[in-house]
C-alpha cells in the first residue's frame, strides 16, 4: 500500500503540477512585471547607459588616430558590455540581497516552487532586460554614432554567444556577490563599487591604451574587460584592433575567459547563496 501511494504521488507530481521549467517561466513573468512596475528603477536602468554614452561621446568626439574610427565609436560597444553587466550583475546583486533582508527567499524557500523555478525566473529577467538593453544602446550607436551593423553573419553569431555567455557569467556572480552585504542598505555600496572600478580599468570609460598595464591586468581577471574586447570585435572595422593590448580581438579567448567565469560564478553560487540572512543563523 505504501508502494502504491509513494508511486501515485509521483505520478500527480509528473503529470498534474509543474514542473519547474513551467514555474521558472511564470516566476519570470512575475519578475519582468514587478520590475515594469518600478517606474524609477526602469528609467534608471535603462538610461544610465544611454547618457554616459551621451556625456563620454560628446566630450570625445575626435578621430582615434590610426584606428579608422572616432572615439564615440568606441564607446558604443563599451557602454553596450558595461549595460548587460548592469542588469545582470548589479541588478542581482542588489535585489536579491534585499529579498534576503526581507524575507521573500525565506518564504518561497518554504512553499512547494522548486528552488530551480526561482533562479530561472531570474535569469529570465536578466535576458530580457539585457536583451532591450542592448537593442536601445545599438539603436543609439548606429542612428547617432554611425556605428555599423555588423555585415555578416560571423559576426551576429559573434554578438549572440558574447551576449549569452557574457550576461550569464555577470548574473552568476551577482547571484554570488548577493550573500556578501550584511544588510540591504548595504547592498548597493557593496555592489557598486566593484562594478564602478571594473568600468574604469576595463575599457568603458577609458580607453585601453591609457590605463596602467598593472590596471589591465586586474580588469583582465573578470569578464567585463573581455565582454567589451569581444564586441568592440563585432561592431568596430578590422583597423581598430590596433587600439587593443594584444593588438587583436582575440575572440578564441573572449569565449574562453567569459566560459570559464560561466562555470566559476556557478561554482561561487553553490558555496554562497543562502536563503537566510546571516543573523538569522
Amino acid at each position: 500500500m505504501t508502494t502504491t501511494a509513494v508511486r501515485d504521488r509521483g505520478a500527480v507530481g509528473v503529470g498534474g503540477l509543474p514542473s519547474a521549467w513551467g514555474l521558472g517561466l511564470r516566476r519570470g513573468a512575475l519578475e519582468i512585471r514587478q520590475f515594469f512596475r518600478q517606474r524609477d528603477q526602469v528609467v534608471f536602468t535603462f538610461a544610465f547607459p544611454v547618457v554616459f554614452l551621451f556625456l563620454f561621446a560628446s566630450i570625445f568626439r575626435d578621430d582615434v588616430a590610426g584606428a579608422g574610427i572616432t572615439a564615440s565609436q568606441l564607446y558604443v560597444p563599451a557602454m553596450m558590455a558595461a549595460g548587460i553587466m548592469s542588469t545582470s550583475f548589479q541588478a542581482l546583486g542588489i535585489s536579491i540581497a534585499v529579498e534576503r533582508e526581507e524575507k521573500v527567499l525565506r518564504r518561497l524557500r518554504g512553499t512547494p516552487m522548486p528552488p530551480t523555478a526561482y533562479f530561472l525566473g531570474k535569469i529570465w529577467l536578466v535576458l530580457f532586460t539585457g536583451l532591450l538593453e542592448t537593442v536601445i544602446l545599438l539603436l543609439v550607436g548606429t542612428t547617432v554614432y554611425d556605428v555599423n551593423l555588423p555585415s555578416d553573419a560571423g559576426r551576429w553569431f559573434d554578438l549572440a554567444w558574447i551576449f549569452v555567455l557574457g550576461i550569464t557569467a555577470c548574473a552568476l556572480l551577482g547571484i554570488a556577490i548577493s550573500s556578501v552585504p550584511t544588510s540591504a542598505n548595504s547592498a548597493s555600496s557593496v555592489v557598486v563599487l566593484p562594478f564602478l572600478v571594473l568600468q574604469f580599468i576595463s575599457g568603458v570609460y577609458i580607453a585601453i591604451g591609457t590605463v596602467p598595464d598593472w590596471m589591465l591586468t586586474i580588469g583582465a581577471l573578470f569578464p567585463l574587460k573581455w565582454m567589451c574586447q569581444g564586441l568592440r570585435g563585432v561592431f568596430l572595422p578590422e583597423s581598430a584592433q590596433v587600439l587593443e593590448q594584444a593588438g587583436s580581438w582575440e575572440t578564441g579567448r573572449v569565449a574562453l575567459v567569459l566560459a570559464a567565469w560561466c562555470a566559476g560564478g556557478l561554482v561561487l553560487c553553490l558555496l554562497t547563496f543562502r536563503w537566510k540572512d546571516r543573523r538569522e543563523g
